[in-house]
Order: C-alpha cells, then structure tokens, then sequence
C-alpha cells in the first residue's frame, strides 16, 4: 500500500506548508490552501530507457517529425510535430484551443500519407455529440480521429496502449484525475501527478501528447509551475475580445524558437491560417490621422508591419494618466522622460494612450522610434506620412541604436508598397544589398522627429 502524506497546498501556485495559511508566502492568494493526500508517484512499468547510449549513436528518422498541415502551427512548433514530444496549449475559454487541435489532428492524418495510422481525441468536458456538433461546423468528418469521453488518466493510459494511436490530445488537464489521489479534479496535486504519467507515457512510446490547460484570470496557465516545466513546448492562444484574430505564441520550445508567432483568423468554419499578417493589420490603414505611424518589428524570423496609435491629451486629473494596450507601459514611461529632457517637450499635464492596433502584444525595442514619433504627431497635430515606416532603439541619451534584421524589415516594408523607411543610421551603414525603397539614417531622436513629424 502506498504511503500517504497530508500537506497543505496552494492552490493557486503550488507552494506545500505542513499547517494551514491564511496567505500563500509565495503567490500572495489568501484562502488558498486546502489539505491534500499526497501519494508516491508510480511510473510506469518499462524495459526501455534504462542504459545510457552514445550521442553518436542515437539515430533521427525523418518520421520523428510531422507536419500538421498547418502552416502557421508549424511555424510556432518549430516545423513540425516530434516523437515523443509533449505540448501545453493555453489560453482564455473560447479563444479556439480545442478547436485548433481538432482542425490539426485533421490535417496531421491528411498530410502524412499514412492510411493505418489514428488519432485519438480525450475530452473531459464534453459529451461525445457535442465533438461531434464542433467537428460537422468545423466541415472535419475523419474516421481514423477517435474520440473518447474519459477523465481516468489511469484508464486513459490503458486505452492508449490499446489502440497505439500517432498522436493523443488531452482536453483539459484540469479535468482528469488519478484515481489513487483523493483530491479532485483541477487540484495542484492532481495536475502535477496527471502530467507526469502522460509525460511518462509520451517519452516511452514515443507518442506525441497535446494538453489543453486552461488559464487563471491574471492569464496563466492554472496549476502548479512545475506544469510548465515538465512539457517540452508551452503555447499561448491569444486574443483581444472584439477582434477575430488568434495569435499562437510560443513561450518555451525545446525544438525550435520561443519568439515565433501564428496568426489566425476564427471565422464560421474554424480558424483559418494568415499567411500574411502585415497586410491583415494595415488593412484599415487608407485614412491616416495625426498619431498613427507604421512600425516594421520581428517576430521570430518573421517580420511584421502594424500601425502604432497614440492619443495625447490634456488631462483632467491632478496625476495624468499613462495607458498602453499591446506595449510595455514602463518603456513607454521611460519614453515619455527622454522625450521631456532631451526632446524639450512638456507632456506632464497630458493623459497619454497608446495602442497597438490589431491586438498584438510587442516587446522588442525597436518599436521605441514608433511611440515617440506617434506621441510627438498626436501632441502637435501633425500627421504624419502614411508612406513612411520606421523602427529603431532609442537610448537614454536620445540616440537611435541599432536594430536587429533591419534588411528584412525594409523587404517587408517594400513588399507592402511603402514609399520610404526611416532607420538607425548605424543599420544604414551595415546593409549588404541596395535597398528597394528610400532609405533614411537618424542618429538621434531630434533628426528622427524632425524628417518623421516635421518634413
């Protein structure tokens, strides 16, 4: 008989206390804790994997790696699907995660030319008609996708062993339990224990095994952190309410990049791929208005062009307002200071918004040239012109520094139709091929200003 331990476990973080806490020490969430049964974890019975083998002796067969038929999924899992591999999808409810792993595992039995070959589709939160009802709306009616209606992970496991089926999709993790742990469902010990043995299961048969989690409301991933660490890829389905666009990001990939992005657009009949984004988010861009300004960024090896939007405003308040929605706030703070003691500008009694259209969220510091050239056209009037796209770091100093892959932003810019790019002139010096469109260098944030906002 397995020995028992009672703990305490937030169920917010996962952090263990041998006594009850009012407040969690580590997450801050107060009533948190519950008492929980803790059981040795029992691995699964194996022959294999026990003997250590030569680097120079392992051998990679092509069918080690699939593609799902989607290309903007493959894009995000770095080519493909791999044996063995184990995926965390996340996301906000409705945003499309189960909708997405359907419409794969369709196109994963379409493209790969294996005729024996199945998929089997675990749902714990809905009936066998109701994935029925999804797969006749998304137009997916594939005998070799088995569905099956289980919480058991014990049971799930065994149905697996059963059948041997290519790839194996668990929808959610919150909802199976093991049967050996008298916690319910959707506890910290629960998801800890359930992944473990599906991670098992995975490295020993060489299955690839997709796990839909759902997210807390501070948007992430419920369940213990350990969660995260134990899969070998984590991905983010993203998207702003009122919007049709889904962004895929990946935040951890052991076989590809973690900054790659997919875009996809929900429309009646499932998500369908954005092969060119630039042109998605530049679409209302005919009608330019003071504060607007297009920003070439990277995403991944991908590069993207999306209108940047600020609105600078005379405040009401004693304390002016700083929002940014798709930014990082505190750079935009950190902006708005360069601005007023090298740029000379008195933005202290202004409410100041910005915005990146399209619901992107953007990190990289070469969007810096675009906030302050959007915040400098808003407080003026001044607009600026819609032929003109621009990027570059800006320092504390009021220097423009370089930017990584300056020549694929041009290229992207050119293919769009833009007339002109102004850059950080030390990108300008570094460019190995004539550029397409007119190229302008800026060493610092007063001749940025004045050929973007003045010219």
């Amino acid at each position: 008989m397995s020995k028992q331990k009672l703990i305490y476990q937030c169920q917010t973080c996962g952090h263990s206390a041998s006594k009850w806490l009012g407040k969690c020490p580590d997450c801050g969430a107060w009533n948190s804790f519950i008492e929980e049964k803790i059981i040795a974890s029992k691995p699964l019975k194996t022959g294999t994997g026990s003997t250590a083998v030569s680097l120079t002796d392992i051998q990679i067969n092509k069918e080690d790696s699939r593609t799902t038929g989607i290309g903007e999924l493959d894009r995000v899992l770095g080519g493909g699907i791999v044996s063995g591999a184990v995926v965390l999808i996340g996301g906000d409810p409705g945003i499309g995660k189960s909708t997405i792993v359907l419409q794969m595992l369709d196109g994963l039995l379409r493209n790969n030319g294996d005729d024996s070959g199945i998929a089997l589709y675990v749902s714990g939160e809905e009936s066998l008609k109701q994935i029925k009802l999804r797969s006749q709306r998304l137009g997916i009616n594939n005998y070799r996708i088995k569905v099956l209606s289980e919480t058991c992970v014990d049971t799930i496991i065994s149905y697996v062993k059963e059948i041997k089926p290519t790839v194996l999709i668990v929808d959610s993790i919150q909802t199976v339990f093991l049967q050996d742990l008298p916690s319910a469902p959707g506890s910290v010990g629960q998801v800890r224990e359930s992944s473990y043995q599906l991670m098992q299961l995975a490295k020993q048969t060489h299955l690839p095994v997709f796990i839909v989690g759902h997210v807390t409301k501070e948007g992430a991933i419920a369940g213990p952190r350990v969660l995260e660490h134990i899969v070998d890829t984590v991905l983010y389905f993203e998207g702003e309410r009122g919007y049709s666009y889904r962004i895929l990001r990946a935040v951890k990939n052991r076989f590809g990049s973690t900054n790659e992005i997919g875009v996809f657009d929900m429309r009646e009949k499932g998500l369908c791929e954005i092969t060119n984004p630039s042109e998605l988010f530049l679409d209302q861009n005919s009608e330019r208005m003071s504060g607007t300004v297009v920003v070439a960024t990277i995403e991944g090896t991908r590069p993207l062009l999306v209108e940047l939007q600020a609105l600078v405003s005379r405040t009401s308040f004693g304390i002016p307002r700083r929002t940014g929605i798709g930014v990082d706030i505190n750079r935009v703070n950190l902006l708005i200071a360069v601005l007023e003691k090298i740029g000379g500008m008195h933005l202290g009694d202004c409410d100041i918004f910005i915005n990146v259209v399209g619901g992107l969220k953007i990190i990289e510091p070469a969007f810096d040239l675009g906030i302050i050239s959007t915040i400098v056209s808003s407080h003026k009037n001044i607009i600026i012109n819609k032929e003109i796209l621009v990027f570059g770091e800006i320092g504390l100093s009021g220097e423009i520094r370089a930017v990584s892959q300056a020549e694929a932003r041009i290229k992207e810019g050119a293919k769009i139709g833009f007339k002109e790019a102004i850059i950080p002139v030390s990108n300008l010096n570094r460019l190995n091929s004539k550029p397409e469109i007119k190229i302008t260098g800026v060493k610092n944030i007063e001749e940025a200003l004045k050929r973007i906002c003045y010219s």
